[in-house]
């Protein structure tokens, strides 16, 4: 299954889906005022990357409602259904995959949430993040994380298999995005890898936060920053 084709299949379910995820939207704001956004973004220039239907971009804009946001996604209905919300003139939307983004910085920050374990090439990718940074900015990637915590491990599964994957077979008719969607948690990086990949990759001031409630330990906040220099 191409990742990107599963998206635009799941996208016209997809707020229905999270919407029943209790703490969803909450847990993105709070990796979103991670990011430590100063005065409410005002002349800020932040990009959202894996935006799907603006769910991050909408905990983006609560955190920082004066800056200029720039919402990425690669799926095209994905993007669809961001679009059809209401979204200030700051706010605008660009469809395209990370690998292939023509974008120009620099950024004073990048949020993305549930996108790094979907990208191709890790590491190219957050290379890629890096160079659109200013230097000093931060990077905040919010993600599923649990191969260090045979609990967590656990806990995910019993969650995808009882919930989420059933309900995506109901709402959609095929559940082949929630099953890669489980699989692809269990097969990232644990914590403790994906700090130092972020390190390895030129990112430094790393640091990460859990989540409250069935997710502590499952998801997560990561923290990082370009280097000044």
């Amino acid at each position: 299954m191409r990742v990107t084709e599963g998206f635009d299949k799941a996208a016209s379910a997809y707020d229905r889906l999270v919407g029943a995820n209790p703490g969803y939207h909450a847990q993105l704001r709070l990796s979103a005022r991670r990011i430590g956004i100063p005065d409410q973004g005002r002349g800020q220039r932040l990009l959202d990357l894996g935006c799907g239907t603006g769910a991050s971009t909408a905990a983006l804009l609560r955190a920082a409602p004066e800056a200029e946001i720039v919402a990425v996604d690669g799926s095209a209905g994905m993007l669809a259904r961001a679009k059809e919300k209401s979204w200030p003139s700051t706010v605008r939307f660009v469809h395209s995959r990370v690998e292939d983004l023509t974008l120009r910085g620099p950024f004073d920050g990048i949020f993305a949430a549930y996108l790094v374990r979907n990208l191709p090439d890790v590491d190219g990718g957050l290379r890629a993040i890096r160079g659109l940074l200013k230097p000093g900015a931060p990077f905040v990637a919010h993600e599923y994380s649990v191969a260090d915590s045979r609990l967590a491990k656990a806990v995910w599964t019993a969650v995808c298999w009882s919930v989420i994957i059933p309900a995506g077979r109901l709402v959609s008719g095929d559940a082949s995005l929630y099953r890669y969607l489980w699989r692809s948690v269990l097969d990232f990086d644990g914590v403790i890898d994906f700090e130092n990949r972020l390190s390895s990759n030129g990112f430094d001031t790393i640091r990460t936060g859990s989540m409250p409630g069935w997710q502590r330990g499952v998801a997560h906040t990561f923290f990082a920053r370009r280097p000044l220099r």
